[in-house]
C-alpha cells in the first residue's frame, strides 16, 4: 500500500512540477512577497496605514523578534488563494481531460490516489511557504535600514522562534486553501468553476458579507484560514481560527472522499 501511494505521489508530482506550472506559481508567489513587504516598509510613515485592511505597522512594531516575519505572515491570504487555484485546476482536470479513468486502471484504490495527489500538493505548499519566507524576510531586511527600522532582534533566539512558529502557521493557511481548491475540484469537476468559485467566495463575497455584518468574520473560512497564517487577530484569537478551520477543512475533505469514492469518474 504504501509503495502504491508513494508511486502516484510521484506521478502527481511530476506533474506538479513542470516549468510552465511551476515557475509560473512561484513567480504569483514571488510577486506577493515582494508587493506586501515593500508596501508595509515603504508606506511606514503614510496616515492610511501599510497593514491589511488600513492597520498601521509601527517602526516599533517592526523593531521586535516577530518584526522580520511581520509581512510574510499578511501574505497568508494571498498565497491561500493561490495554492487554491493550483489544487482546484489540477484536481479538476483530472475529470475534464479524462486521465483519472487511466489512473484507476492501474491503481483502482481510489483512496490511495487521493491520499497520494494530497501528499504531493502538501509538498507543493511546503515550496511555497519556503520560497515566500525567503522573499519577504530577505526584502524587509534590505528596505529596513533605509527606514530606520532596528533589525537586531530579528535573527536572535526569539527572532528565530518567530520565524518557525510563523512558517508553521503560513504553511497549515496554505494547505488549507489549497485542500480546500482540492475539494472544490473534486466536487465541481471542472477547473474554471472550481477556480472561479472559490476565488468569487474568498475575494468578494466574503469581503461583502464581513463589511455589511462584521461579526460574521468570526465563523467565514476564508477570514479563518488567513487569520491562522497572522497568528491571530484583535477580532479572531488563533485558536479559534485553528480549530473552526480544521472542522471546516475536515467536512470538506469527508464529503470530497464520499464522492470521490463513490461517484463516476467521468465529467
Amino acid at each position: 500500500m504504501i509503495r502504491s501511494i508513494a508511486r502516484i505521489f510521484f506521478a502527481e508530482w511530476r506533474k506538479l512540477r513542470r516549468p510552465t506550472l511551476l515557475l509560473g506559481t512561484l513567480g504569483a508567489v514571488a510577486f506577493f512577497s515582494i508587493l506586501v513587504s515593500s508596501v508595509l516598509f515603504l508606506m511606514i510613515d503614510s496616515p492610511q496605514g501599510n497593514g491589511d485592511r488600513g492597520v498601521r505597522i509601527t517602526r516599533e512594531m517592526l523593531s521586535l523578534s516577530s518584526g522580520a516575519t511581520q509581512s510574510f505572515s499578511s501574505i497568508g491570504g494571498l498565497l491561500g488563494i493561490v495554492a487554491l487555484c493550483v489544487f482546484a485546476a489540477q484536481t479538476a482536470q483530472e475529470y475534464s481531460l479524462g486521465t483519472l479513468r487511466n489512473l484507476l486502471v492501474r491503481q483502482p484504490g481510489r483512496i490511495r490516489i487521493l491520499v497520494g495527489k494530497l501528499a504531493s500538493m502538501k509538498v507543493f505548499a511546503i515550496v511555497m511557504t519556503l520560497v515566500s519566507a525567503v522573499i519577504s524576510i530577505a526584502v524587509s531586511y534590505a528596505l529596513a535600514g533605509g527606514k530606520n527600522v532596528d533589525t537586531a532582534l530579528w535573527f536572535n533566539g526569539d527572532g528565530r522562534l518567530e520565524i518557525a512558529k510563523t512558517l508553521l502557521n503560513v504553511y497549515i493557511s496554505i494547505l488549507g486553501f489549497g485542500i480546500v481548491g482540492m475539494v472544490l475540484g473534486i466536487v465541481l469537476r471542472s477547473p474554471i468553476s472550481s477556480i472561479s468559485l472559490g476565488v468569487l467566495w474568498l475575494l468578494i463575497i466574503e469581503n461583502i458579507v464581513g463589511a455589511l455584518k462584521s461579526s460574521t468574520l468570526n465563523w467565514l473560512p476564508g477570514n479563518q484560514l488567513s487569520t491562522i497564517a497572522t497568528g491571530g487577530s484583535q477580532s479572531v484569537s488563533y485558536s479559534h481560527a485553528l480549530s473552526l478551520s480544521a472542522i471546516y477543512v475536515s467536512v470538506a475533505l469527508v464529503i470530497a472522499t464520499v464522492l470521490f469514492t463513490k461517484r463516476d469518474v467521468s465529467n
